[in-house]
């Protein structure tokens, strides 16, 4: 099937599939990666990936074994090491098509900052027209333990967002997402399209299914979620399967658990609001300023403040949640968290004259898909 040139595809390979049990690159893996990428090129196609396995091939080479406890230093420098056996890897996988790859290494603060989130994205575009395959990965050797992607499903959602990627393909160790976990329940079948991600299926998602992998089923659908709400249709599918990158990006039934982007996408700041700014506290709002904020679209004033947990400042982000505790909501603050606390249930002529309306403008908040 012939794809519109403009159409980019964001491949994201896990750990299990790229690195075995004993931390060898899987270089068939990667081959057959590279075959599916290069006839995706061929069909008009952009294709960027995104790549665990880091740290699990650079384990077996410090002398490191799978499991054993080691202090976070030594695990960053694991992916140090395990970093260049795997690009060069991708290199000599690519290069075997006449594909040129680019190492691109994110963090956190690169979608946090706006400069940094505009030149990431200008980055991956000028190599996307230059023909290179950029290969992904967060930068684990000097990662913030307290601000990281935490997985690399998350990681490649927001790459999908960046670039505006046409579809996001999450490769694993499973077929999709099905009814129940395969591994515990024989009658488990693929579910083939998700509409909308609700809780039910999230408590149908199992943990990892292998040492090496760390997000699992669950982290798929919480990468899903990002990726749909940036209009980004997004497949979950077996990376072993036959031609399975070209097929999801065809559309072919049965390829996979396909997850259908939103028809009203949210905009880029509030994606980056969303799901890259790491949370600095909590605002606990009353029913009445719940109902005005999902379905009036209204500011947060201080009239509808229960409470506050955490300390931040202003233009921190922070969760806001309704008085049993559930998030729905994010935004980023104008006023300190000692402001909001003392202003709590204030209406807003009582407010010292130093202080703006708004605690949360709602260009600065995002409603959260439930």
């Amino acid at each position: 099937m012939s794809v519109a040139p403009t159409s980019t595809l964001v491949v994201k390979v896990g750990s299990s599939s790229v690195v075995d049990d004993d931390g060898r690159i899987s270089t068939g893996m990667l081959d057959k990666l590279a075959t599916e990428v290069a006839a995706c090129r061929r069909d008009g196609m952009s294709v960027v990936i995104v790549t665990s396995g880091a740290i699990a091939a650079g384990r077996p080479q410090l002398g490191i074994e799978a499991g054993a406890s080691v202090d976070d230093s030594v695990l960053r420098a694991a992916s140090a090491v395990g970093q260049t056996s795997l690009m060069r890897a991708f290199e000599i996988a690519l290069a075997a098509h006449g594909l040129l790859a680019g190492q691109i290494l994110l963090a956190p603060t690169d979608f946090m900052f706006r400069n940094r989130y505009l030149k990431s994205r200008g980055t991956l575009q000028a190599l996307l027209q230059l023909g290179v395959v950029p290969i992904i990965n967060e930068n684990d050797p000097i990662a913030d333990e307290e601000i990281r992607f935490g997985d690399n499903d998350r990681l490649s959602a927001l790459v999908a967002h960046l670039i505006e990627a046409s579809k996001l393909i999450l490769l694993t160790d499973t077929a999709g997402l099905f009814t129940a976990d395969p591994r515990v329940d024989d009658t488990a079948s693929l579910i083939e399209e998700i509409i909308e991600i609700d809780q039910t299926l999230e408590a149908a998602a199992g943990g990892p299914r292998s040492e090496q992998s760390k997000g699992g089923m669950a982290s798929k659908l919480a990468a899903a979620k990002i990726a749909t709400w940036s209009g980004v249709e997004t497949v979950i599918a077996f990376a072993g399967r036959d031609h399975v990158v070209v097929e999801a990006a065809a559309g072919t039934p049965g390829v996979g658990t396909t997850f259908r982007a939103k028809d009203q996408r949210l905009s880029a700041r509030k994606l980056w609001i969303g799901f890259a700014l790491p949370a600095s506290g909590r605002v606990v709002v009353d029913d009445g300023a719940r109902q005005a904020l999902q379905a009036k679209q209204r500011s947060l004033l201080s009239a509808g403040v229960v409470a506050v947990e955490g300390g931040f400042d202003i233009d921190d982000a922070v969760e806001i949640v309704d008085t049993d505790g559930q998030v729905f909501a994010k935004g980023r603050v104008r006023w300190t968290s000692a402001d909001i606390e003392a202003n709590a249930g204030r209406q807003t002529a009582e407010l010292p004259e130093a202080l703006g309306d708004e605690v949360i403008h709602r260009d600065d908040l995002v409603i959260l898909p439930q």
